[in-house]
């Protein structure tokens, strides 16, 4: 059988789990979002998925409702005054990219893949067509995100998502499953602010 065929049926057996275990700890999040500032609980985003067809990521809110559109956050000038207070400790925890179960579970994304660009980030959705890392569905972490993650300038972070390509499979994926565990837990590659070339937020 395929592989992605299989990953496919991982990704909806995972979620699915995921969103039921996780339940309690998305109401505890929304309330705090919800106490901590104005606007909606989830933040969706226009991105680029497998094939380069666009769809909308979604997130929980970490930042105010009046920042910059579209805008990697590296590229704000004092990305910390848009910040919400609870928007630091999700970005930290990483647990603000929870909600994004919800899109594995419909199919725009996978577990493990090329995390998906921003729809204007033109340079790094080339990069990875010259590569043929957009052939894949897009991940929640992928092979360049225990790698270095937001510290990677792009053309080396397209490099790592056709290794990726290249070497896709299920011991791959186990590898960037539990090697993202560990880099979450050491905050690996987490950049607030303009000194990295490609953001993941």
């Amino acid at each position: 059988m395929n592989y992605l065929k299989v990953k496919r049926l991982i990704d909806i057996i995972l979620s699915a789990i995921g969103l039921i275990l996780l339940s309690p700890i998305f109401m505890i999040l929304i309330i705090a979002i919800k106490l901590d500032s104005k606007g909606p609980v989830l933040f969706k985003q226009k991105r680029v998925g497998m094939y380069k067809k666009h769809f909308y990521i979604l997130k929980f809110r970490t930042m105010r409702i009046d920042t910059p559109k579209d805008t990697p956050t590296h590229l704000l000038t004092n990305p910390d005054q848009w910040i919400t207070r609870v928007g630091k400790f999700l970005r930290k925890t990483s647990l603000d990219e929870l909600p994004q179960i919800i899109n594995i579970f419909k199919g725009d994304m996978s577990i493990i893949g090329p995390r998906p660009a921003l729809w204007n980030q033109y340079d790094l959705i080339e990069e990875r067509d010259k590569l043929n890392a957009n052939d894949v569905p897009a991940g929640l972490t992928g092979w360049a995100q225990i790698n270095g993650r937001d510290e990677l300038p792009i053309k080396k972070k397209a490099r790592l998502d056709a290794e990726y390509v290249q070497n896709i499979g299920l011991v791959m994926d186990i590898k960037c499953f539990f090697g993202t565990i560990f880099s979450v837990l050491k905050s690996d590659g987490v950049v607030e602010g303009n000194t990295a070339d490609e953001s993941n937020s």
